[in-house]
């Protein structure tokens, strides 16, 4: 999440520190950092060493924005990283209102430039700024593979906004869907324990090699923050330099596990895929799904594969869906249906737009639970 402030600079924050409480979406993790001027012998270790080779690429966010409280005008905080010489990547929620005249972007070596949001995605919370002028800093790359169980990563970022910071932790999850403001899950997130704190939203998680394995996106209280996947970025960010949007698939199912109590009622051996609870009307599943009823709840059709793919719960349709999927492709779906195993195809749709909810005065965005691909 960014960190609101009437004058957001790099150094104004140790005052910030004292009412970090206040924030939500705090995380809580090992971590360390690396100062100006230390000696290289004062510490010789591979988080050093990928610090220092990655973390010019790191930029500080920051946002003006209208006076919405009364109180002289607002602004916000969080961080992003350069993708080429043009361009960088950061959180939508980061930039979303952002003025006409430009986000303003502070590099390492305290050179600042003006950049324009070229493109933005609410549904993946991720965004694109092109900058003029680029400083002579690398670009970080996206890995192209999911991320290994109990890897070592590290988070560079703002946290609170602090400049050029460091948290280390290890993926502690894979394959997470995390809630979304519009109503859509965002699939094939990572969890990790490195500490994520307003600021950090943006941010690159890396790995031991220096390449980008999420965009950190959100942290909680309980020492476990989130990052939007590479594999999700690949797909994303190239559409919005191109073309300034992103079509994500839709099929307009709501769906929920399938338990060992709808197993048993709809003739599967196992507990795996997931129930059709609901279907959009003149969405593609209409008419080719049925969904089960308040009289009869295990009625509807269970999902098992799409595409001679296992789906053995929600994220890995959401997964599926959004990583191996485009508007207009036709998939075929195997289901259960009244106890026998049949097939049906559909083709896919870009989702339709929706209205994105306010934030209550004084509070959070409301980040209610999504589960319809």
């Amino acid at each position: 999440m960014d960190v609101t402030s009437e004058q957001p600079t790099r150094r104004r924050v140790l005052r910030t520190i004292g009412t970090a409480a206040a924030f939500g979406g705090f995380g809580i993790g090992s971590s360390a950092a690396v100062q100006d001027g230390q000696e290289d012998d004062d510490v010789d270790s591979r988080f050093t060493e990928v610090y220092r080779e990655t973390i010019e690429s790191v930029v500080l966010v920051t946002v003006s924005r209208p006076d919405v409280g009364g109180g002289g005008g607002g602004g916000g905080l969080g961080s992003g990283f350069v993708i080429d010489d043009q361009h960088v990547v950061t959180n939508n929620h980061v930039v979303q209102n952002a003025p006409e005249d430009g986000v303003e972007l502070q590099f390492r070596n305290q050179e600042w430039r003006t950049a324009s949001v070229v493109g933005t995605d609410v549904y993946s919370d991720l965004a694109v700024l092109r900058v003029e002028n680029m400083p002579d800093v690398a670009a970080l790359s996206f890995v192209e593979s999911e991320p290994a169980i109990a890897q070592n990563v590290l988070v560079l970022g703002n946290p609170l906004g602090l400049d050029a910071s460091i948290s280390q932790g290890i993926v502690s999850g894979v394959d997470r869907v995390l809630p979304s403001p519009v109503g859509f899950a965002i699939p094939a997130a990572i969890q990790t324990d490195a500490a994520v704190n307003p600021g950090n939203s943006g941010g690159p998680l890396v790995d031991l090699d220096g390449d980008v394995l999420g965009i950190v996106f959100a942290g909680t209280n309980q020492t476990i923050g989130f990052a939007i996947s590479a594999r999700l970025a690949n797909r994303v960010v190239p559409a919005l330099i191109e073309d300034g949007e992103y079509e994500h698939p839709y099929m307009g199912v709501g769906v929920q596990p399938v338990g060992p109590e709808i197993a048993d009622a709809v003739g599967l051996e196992d507990a795996t895929g997931v129930l059709v609870t609901d279907v959009v009307s003149n969405a593609p599943a209409d008419g080719v799904l049925e969904p089960a009823t308040r009289s009869r709840p295990a009625s509807g059709d269970v999902i098992v594969a799409v595409d001679g793919q296992e789906i053995p719960n929600q994220a890995q349709l959401l997964s599926f869906l959004a990583l191996e999927t485009s508007p207009g492709d036709t998939i075929e779906l195997r289901i259960v249906r009244d106890g026998e195993l049949r097939t049906a195809e559909l083709t896919l749709e870009p989702r339709p737009p929706v209205e994105r909810p306010q934030p209550p005065v004084g509070g959070a965005p409301d980040l209610p639970p999504a589960t319809e691909p």
